[in-house]
């Protein structure tokens, strides 16, 4: 990587624990007033671009009683898509556990679910259908990892059963996350770690555009059923990313690298 490659790590870092010496005092003190704090919102959209990404947002979130469904790319989609709409998302249990990605992830109330227990799932969706109500809006990648930018996975629909039945006046939107050409080199896929992905992104020099494009939402009602929820929502996705890449999809294979924010199996 280099020693620049280094300099730049380390700037970026200590630019990021700058940001929560800042911003976390702040949001405890407005929660002592007020529900609902801007700070992690800020904080998420500060760390994507001091990450590198200039966040171009298109079209117009919805701000409460929302469930987005996005593709799939970075762990930089979490950062910028939670700070472009202050959203909550669903992340794996395992995140929970981690020490400071788990707090993190808790102070933007956070929803953690166990895609190996079966037996809770009745639980889980309990506690999704009791945070949509109270963050008002809630983001889930339901391709359940990563991609390259250029393809788009089925859209797993477990996460959804929350919309069987729809709770009342909560919308679907649907939401494409395009780095356009750097979106392969972005990608978290493969064996790459966590660790070793976040390096590299830390140590690349510059920045890089990533569009993020809120498109129409759709009434949950009108569906029968999660299946064709999720169907309509990457019906949406898909047509927008054709257009975004300026040609057909790729076929892209399941064996892909682990992320901790995803919807779980179906």
């Amino acid at each position: 990587m280099g020693m620049l490659g280094w300099l730049r790590i380390t700037l970026r870092g200590s630019g990021i624990i700058a940001l929560l010496i800042l911003l976390v005092p702040l949001h405890y003190l407005y929660r002592l007033l007020r529900y609902g704090s801007p700070f992690p919102m800020l904080f998420l959209a500060g760390t994507a671009r001091l990450v590198g990404a200039r966040v171009h947002r298109h079209g117009v979130p919805l701000r409460r009683d929302v469930f987005f469904l996005a593709n799939h790319i970075s762990w930089v989609d979490v950062l910028a898509l939670g700070g472009a709409s202050g959203t909550a998302f669903v992340a794996k249990a395992e995140v929970r556990d981690s020490p400071v990605l788990g707090w993190l992830a808790g102070l933007n109330r956070t929803v953690f679910v166990s895609r190996e227990n079966r037996i809770g799932v009745a639980e889980q969706i309990n506690a999704l259908r009791e945070s949509l109500a109270d963050n008002w809006s809630i983001a889930v990648f339901p391709e359940g990892t990563t991609t390259d930018g250029q393809s788009l996975l089925p859209f797993k629909t477990s996460m959804l059963r929350v919309l069987e039945p729809p709770p009342p006046g909560v919308m679907v939107q649907p939401v494409l996350l395009d780095y356009g050409a750097i979106a392969e080199w972005i990608g978290w896929v493969g064996d790459e770690t966590g660790i070793a992905n976040a390096k590299r992104i830390l140590a690349r020099r510059g920045s890089f555009d990533l569009a993020i494009h809120f498109l129409d939402p759709f009434d949950p009602r009108d569906f029968s059923g999660r299946k064709t929820i999720a169907a309509e929502a990457r019906a949406r996705i898909e047509p927008a990313l054709v257009t975004a890449l300026g040609k057909p999809l790729r076929v892209f294979g399941h064996d892909v690298g682990p992320v901790g924010y995803v919807a779980a199996a179906e």
